[in-house]
């Protein structure tokens, strides 16, 4: 048993150094040329709107703000000023999603942002988003990038498409730190002991942010208040948690399972569904010893069997807002499919660790 485990991290550790890194390198590159395009663009909207100031900045290779969705998909979150005079309400009636509504006593003038306010006084995340946008295909025109990038059309999200390759959504966001949701007060659950005291601290001081998008929760039945609602996202926060042990190789070695064998027509699965059931894993195996190179496979083998169960459950919570689904509005076809083939992918790997060179 320990010599069949002990070759199945062999092979994922070469799965890892050749196929995964290969994947990253390519990633890398793609995200400069992207990010070009993006900067220069959003230079163009700040010179007609300066309250859009672009927050996309490069620290240590990484891009503060960017997440990959898959090697061709890209989005970056726009960071706002300025959201002081405004209060955070997240009252569960809205799943993921949360308003703002301007403090009791604080004029409307007050704010930076006074012409998206709607009558009840809530910030609008949807004007804020169509305001956007416009601004975007404005510069999208007087960018020196025009011959290679246009927007993305029938879509209230603001996309662009570059070299007729990669789509970016650009999205803006504000940055709530010091507070956290009331939707995730339940985090962490008591009688589990990860991720420790100190580690939940720096979680819940890291923050989340608000992001103006379409709501997973909402799709097909928006009503003009919760068309204002923004979305809640929680990237630092998870980031934070995955960094011990050998988690980031485990998301990275499902992250490249999942680009080249589970990008299905429907699109039931992408890396966020990766993500989330990694973070469950972490409780399911709250030692830090359980996360050693040496359980590389147990904890691979363990998530991809989770990820079949919840595929053919058709439900998969959102690690912080448990009552927010993440396969809402997927296709059911689309789901079993996605079950079938992580099925023969998990079985592969656990009946054949050398079968993950030709994966």
């Amino acid at each position: 048993m320990i010599a069949t485990q002990a070759k199945l991290v062999y092979q994922l550790n070469k799965y890892y150094n050749e196929r995964c890194q290969a994947r990253k390198a390519a990633i890398a590159k793609t995200i400069r040329e992207v990010c070009k395009v993006v900067s220069d663009v959003l230079k163009e909207v700040e010179v007609q709107e300066p309250r859009f100031i672009s927050s996309l900045s490069e620290i240590d290779a990484r891009y503060e703000g960017l997440e990959v969705i898959s090697p061709n998909e890209f989005e970056v979150v726009l960071y706002l000023n300025q959201m002081g005079v405004f209060n955070f309400v997240d009252d569960g009636s809205l799943p993921g999603c949360a308003v703002l509504k301007l403090s009791d006593g604080r004029k409307r003038s007050m704010s930076l942002w006074v012409e998206f306010i709607t009558a009840s006084g809530y910030l609008s995340a949807r004007k804020i988003r169509s305001r956007f946008q416009t601004l975007v295909a404005q510069a999208v025109d007087k960018c020196s990038y025009r011959d290679v990038v246009k927007m993305v059309a029938d879509t209230s999200e603001v996309k662009l498409r570059i070299r007729e390759r990669y789509v970016v959504q650009i999205t803006p966001a504000f940055k709530c730190t010091g507070i956290w949701p009331r939707s995730a007060a339940q985090w962490p659950m008591p009688h589990i002991p990860w991720p420790g005291p100190n580690r939940v601290a720096e979680v819940k001081a890291e923050g989340f942010n608000l992001l103006s998008k379409e709501c997973y929760s909402l799709t097909g039945k928006q009503s003009s208040a919760e068309s204002d609602a923004w979305v809640l996202q929680f990237s630092e926060a998870e980031n934070r948690l995955l960094m011990a042990g050998c988690r980031k190789k485990c998301l990275s070695i499902l992250k490249t399972l999942r680009d080249r064998h589970l990008e299905l027509p429907g699109q039931p699965l992408n890396n966020y569904h990766m993500k989330t059931l990694l973070l469950y894993e972490c409780e399911k195996h709250p030692r830090e010893t359980d996360w050693d190179e040496s359980c590389l496979g147990d904890r691979l083998n363990g998530i991809l069997l989770q990820l079949i169960s919840c595929l053919q459950c058709r439900r998969c919570p959102h690690y912080f807002l448990p009552n927010l689904d993440l396969f809402q509005g997927k296709p059911h076809s689309a789901l079993e499919a996605a079950a079938k083939q992580t099925w023969r992918l998990a079985r592969e790997i656990l009946t054949n660790a050398k079968s993950l060179d030709k994966l």
